[in-house]
């Protein structure tokens, strides 16, 4: 089994920078694609970016050039370093991974705003 939990969201201005956490825990994590959604208010939840097993990434166009995926596996944990942060970018981010079934972690809200 997995369990996920996102860490990391707050209030940031136009501009600015945020890194997002991942915790992860069962023996599939470390070799698992994970990825990042994100869910803005009132509209649909969408795919942010990827990172497979073997460190292999890929990223949403909205994001490309702003947004980096990583991962430690000695912590067991996959980042989401996040720079020049809109108030588009606004949204409950979420993490995920899919082994026989989808799990997801409980979120972190994300605000931009000056």
């Amino acid at each position: 089994q997995v369990q996920l939990a996102e860490s990391g969201g707050g209030l940031v201005q136009p501009g600015g920078s945020l890194r997002l956490s991942c915790a992860g825990s069962g023996t599939v994590f470390n070799v698992a694609t994970v990825d990042w959604y994100r869910q803005p208010p009132g509209k649909e939840r969408d795919w942010v970016a990827t990172i497979t097993g073997g460190e292999v990434t890929n990223y949403a166009e909205f994001v490309k050039g702003r947004f980096t995926i990583s991962r430690d596996k000695a912590s067991k944990t996959v980042y989401l370093q996040m720079s020049s942060l809109e108030p588009e970018d606004t949204a409950v981010y979420y993490c995920h991974l899919k082994f026989m079934t989808d799990y997801w972690g409980q979120g972190t809200q994300v605000t931009v705003s000056s």
